[in-house]
């Protein structure tokens, strides 16, 4: 809980002076919440290194977006329904009786593809709001506007992980190999050029995270202002009902706009996937154990009650109503919609019904219809999402996700010689969401250290990172049966790579280590850093759809359960 750590600043000279127009008692309750405080200079390159990284990522990201100008794996469903949402605002199906709607699709006959009736959808709607908003941008026959929304938020992860790393470990150097790890990771790569709503859903849930770790920096700050000004005055020690009140529990931190702004966050990734609802619990939890250690490490009496009133459901009461308040607004185009799939159900279903809790009891006789009629669309997609469990040739196990063994495969063609400037007798062109096994091996690893980290050593931060691994992963044991893919732990890569980046700091060694010792660890540091662009680097072809000759594709196959 405390502010204590074991991966320090990159030098002593990124410790700042004192600020003179701080009070000492300030000051050393600063300390004992966030640290040393550092120099102006770190907290710049704390920007600069992982800004300069985003920009290489969004070059690498951007590049030859287009190619394929082909509907790649859930493309086809995601890019029509994006399209979809800026015609009608609500989805619209795809006539079952018409042949190759994809290959309609992309040769700019898109007014063909959509039927009158519309379409029963398993995501909400936002996600597909904006991969529609790249469409209008660029026009619908532009494959560039198709994925130029997701591959912008991919790129923006990039810096997320860097100042998520900042936060953490306090280190400009460390923030700027998190995000050299997260722009070279494959996964997170594919998934920034595929117009899917994967990279959404993590991109929001990342977004919330850095929101909660600014949260926990300004209210310490404001903390130990209000605290150190109550001792400065005689407040705190004071024998009166106020300050004995103080003393019990400790100043109230306000409204926490930081908060607000990452339940924001949580409503928009719930509304691309329910996912990551699984975050709004996990990052709640996190925001609260960090006020107890915040109001503990002030000498507050009744931290933990004082905490659960103050802060956790205070905490709660915005939380959770802004996150579902923000859902519910992405779904404006349907609620506006007069032929939206289910709109009208509540009218033909009046609330009359003894039920219970159903949208057709009498319970809920007050409620709009619109709103009855959306909570029963609701319950229809949550059925029909479970009932997935056709078999898939690249469906996984969430048990083999760290390990990698059964990538997807999104896209793959066999040119021959002389088409597409094959050279072979047979060659290949592929697309597969194959993670960097370099960070993903090495994630294992790092999780197991931070499991000893956070036990024995009592380290704040590699507990937060199991939390929010386990947020993104482990509610899948739970859908086993269901046609589940690798893919999706691109929701949780952030984390594995802030795992692996703790674990460098580690080797890297503390600032106040000897000489020795410090180039022994930057060398291993750099040699990994290298090891992991160079991985990345050999598996570029099958990340972007080049035409290599076949062997050079089997080359990169490493494991059989790759192809």
């Amino acid at each position: 809980m405390n502010a204590s750590t074991s991966v320090e600043p990159d030098d002593e000279s990124a410790t700042a002076e004192p600020a003179t127009d701080v009070s000492r008692e300030e000051l050393d309750l600063r300390r004992r919440l966030l640290g040393e405080p550092l120099t102006a200079k770190a907290k710049l390159w704390g920007w600069i290194g992982p800004l300069i990284v985003t920009v290489l990522a969004g070059f690498l990201r951007l590049w030859d977006l287009g190619r394929p100008h082909q509907l790649v794996f859930d493309e086809t469903y995601y890019v029509k329904q994006g399209w979809s949402m800026m015609l009608y605002g609500h989805e619209r199906k795809v006539p079952e009786n018409m042949p190759e709607p994809d290959a309609f699709f992309t040769h700019n006959q898109v007014a063909t593809v959509y039927g009158p009736e519309p379409d029963f959808i398993v995501h909400p709607p936002f996600g597909k709001w904006v991969i529609g908003a790249g469409e209008h941008l660029f026009g619908i026959t532009s494959s560039f506007g198709w994925r130029i929304s997701v591959a912008l938020a991919g790129t923006l992860a990039v810096l997320l992980v860097g100042r998520a790393a900042w936060h953490l470990f306090r280190s400009a150097t460390l923030a700027t190999i998190a995000a050299i790890l997260t722009a070279f990771e494959g996964m997170e790569f594919v998934m920034s050029r595929t117009s899917v709503l994967d990279g959404l859903v993590s991109f929001w849930a990342l977004a919330a995270f850095v929101a909660i770790l600014a949260d926990r920096d300004r209210t310490r700050r404001l903390l130990a202002h209000k605290v150190a000004t109550l001792k400065n005055d005689g407040t705190w020690d004071g024998d009166d009902k106020i300050g004995q009140r103080l003393r019990l529990g400790g100043p109230s931190l306000g409204l926490r706009p930081w908060r607000w702004v990452a339940a924001v966050c949580l409503g928009l990734g719930m509304a691309t996937k329910w996912s990551d609802g699984f975050y709004l619990v996990a990052l709640g939890l996190v925001s609260v154990f960090w006020d107890l250690g915040a109001r503990r490490a002030i000498g507050a009496r009744r931290w933990f009650s004082s905490t659960i009133v103050k802060d956790g459901f205070t905490g709660a009461l915005i939380m959770v109503p802004v996150a579902c308040l923000t859902y519910l607004v992405t779904w404006a185009g349907w609620l506006r919609s007069t032929d939206g799939w289910g709109r009208h159900w509540a009218e033909q279903n009046p609330a009359t019904k003894d039920t219970g809790f159903s949208p057709d009891s009498s319970l809920f006789g007050w409620m709009p219809d619109a709103l009855r009629s959306l909570w029963q669309y609701h319950i229809q997609m949550y059925d029909s999402a479970k009932s997935i469990t056709s078999p898939h040739t690249y469906q996984s196990n969430p048990w083999t996700w760290m390990a990698q063994t059964r990538p997807t495969s999104f896209f793959y063609e066999s040119p021959a010689r002389g088409v597409e400037g094959c050279g072979v007798n047979e060659c290949s062109k592929a697309i597969t969401s194959l993670g960097n096994v370099s960070i993903w091996w090495a994630g294992i690893g790092a999780i197991l250290v931070c499991l000893f980290m956070w036990a024995l050593r009592r380290d704040w931060r590699p507990g937060v990172l199991l939390a929010l691994i386990a947020a993104g992963w482990l509610p899948w044991f739970g859908y086993q049966e269901r046609t589940i893919f690798t893919f999706y732990a691109v929701v949780f890569a952030p984390y594995v790579i802030l795992a692996v980046t703790y674990c460098l700091g580690l080797i890297l060694g503390p600032a106040h280590a000897s000489l020795k010792r410090r180039r022994i660890g930057a060398g291993v540091v750099g040699a990994y850093v290298v090891l992991a662009v160079g991985v990345f680097i050999f598996l570029w072809p099958i990340y972007t759809a080049q035409v290599i000759p076949h062997s050079h594709w089997s080359w990169r196959m490493w494991l059989p359960s790759w192809i």
